[in-house]
């Protein structure tokens, strides 16, 4: 299933335009299903109909789906305290009552993935866009799966797990307590979930559309959002320029700002596929203002973008890894070798990243941007690097 990721900055009119596509989409015949992140029900007034908890069919083909976080709580806590009931009961605690629950900071984002997960795994839809937060909010919920993940490997190894029987074994022998198997379960479970995710976003079919309003700020923002889109892996299928004045606007209180979005559009249009959505005046509401938008297309995805790229003999025997990060500036790169990963900072992003078996036996030699990728060297190091015979 073809998946489409739309962000941008606070007010660009992300939603906007993930609602005029995914209705694009619908009128063109494609089984497309629309999810959105808010509280608020943006989508809804958008789409001029209401949306809620459950997914509503706004069109034969489009189908609209808020999940409801503070429900998805309640039930996940449900079903977690009814899995330890018993100790509940030995402890003397009593249950929480759903009335009183309150979803947890980081609810919303785990729910998005989950729903991400859930609509990517059905097959009733051919489309899947995803109305994802601004793009700060965006950028740390992409990388929560990842993060989540190495977070997991590091707290419960999974090669511990071999010595469950010998688990309480060692621990009257340590005289401390030793992680229960339901904890390696349920880390296991949440693994799982979270590889998933993971998976849908390194689809192939995949893609992420920025949304930015041509302008100083608007090209700013942009430019911070396509760098940290960039070191998770995601590269910009499409830049859609909204609220795009007209150029024989006759006003000539306007004639600086229209000469503003030119401006910008070009700078835009030398690095970018570039989509211009026109201002229609006022606020778009219902399906017929968000067909005049005429948002882009449903195009086959582009090629996947490898992050990092394989490695690469470099004439003189050494390894050179090759990241690729479009927009970096060299003053605002960092890097740091801590044991087997690679931490990675670009600006105000950071990743770290695992070395594959072979550089996990190199030290790095040296570092360089050219032509938008981070040009890591990698030397042999004798003391762990196979010796010819």
């Amino acid at each position: 299933m073809r998946t489409i990721l739309i962000t941008g900055p606070g007010g660009s009119g992300r939603t906007t335009v993930a609602a005029a596509t995914a209705l694009r989409a619908a009128r063109e015949g494609t089984r497309t299903l629309l999810l959105g992140a808010d509280r608020t029900d943006t989508l809804g007034t958008a789409l001029g109909t209401a949306t809620g908890g459950t997914p509503v069919r706004v069109t034969p083909q489009l189908t609209v789906w808020r999940p409801d976080a503070v429900a998805g709580f309640r039930d996940d806590l449900a079903a977690f305290q009814d899995r330890v009931s018993s100790v509940l009961d030995l402890l003397g605690a009593s249950r929480l009552d759903a009335e009183e629950l309150t979803p947890l900071p980081g609810t919303e984002e785990l729910n998005l993935l989950r729903a991400l997960r859930d609509a990517s795994l059905s097959q009733t839809h051919d489309l899947l866009v995803v109305d994802l937060p601004a793009t700060p909010q965006a950028l740390a919920l992409l990388a929560l799966p990842e993060e989540l993940r190495r977070y997991l490997r590091r707290l419960l190894p999974p090669e511990r797990q071999a010595a469950r029987a010998l688990r309480p074994v060692l621990g009257r022998l340590a005289g401390v307590p030793m992680p229960s198997e339901a904890l390696y379960e349920t880390a296991t479970r949440w693994d799982v979930e979270l590889a998933a995710v993971e998976a849908v976003l390194a689809h192939r079919d995949t893609a992420v559309r920025l949304v930015g309003e041509p302008g100083p700020a608007g090209a700013e923002a942009v430019h911070a959002a396509e760098l940290g889109l960039a070191l998770r892996g995601l590269p910009v299928e499409c830049l859609v320029a909204n609220r795009v004045l007209p150029e024989t606007a006759g006003d000539p209180w306007l004639a600086g700002l229209v000469a503003q979005q030119r401006k910008a559009l070009a700078d835009w249009q030398e690095s970018h596929v570039v989509h211009p959505v026109a201002h229609l005046g006022r606020d778009p509401h219902g399906a017929d203002d968000l067909a005049a938008l005429d948002a882009p297309g449903v195009n086959p995805a582009p090629a996947p973008v490898e992050w990092p790229v394989t490695d690469r003999l470099a004439a003189d025997g050494v390894l050179v890894w090759h990241l690729p990060l479009p927009g970096a500036i060299r003053d605002e790169l960092d890097l740091v070798r801590r044991g087997d990963e690679l931490v990675v900072t670009a600006g105000q992003f950071r990743r770290i990243v695992a070395l594959p078996s072979a550089l996990r036996r190199c030290t790095v030699d040296g570092a360089a941007l050219r032509d938008g990728e981070l040009r890591v060297r990698f030397a042999p190091d004798p003391a762990l690097w196979p010796r010819a015979r």
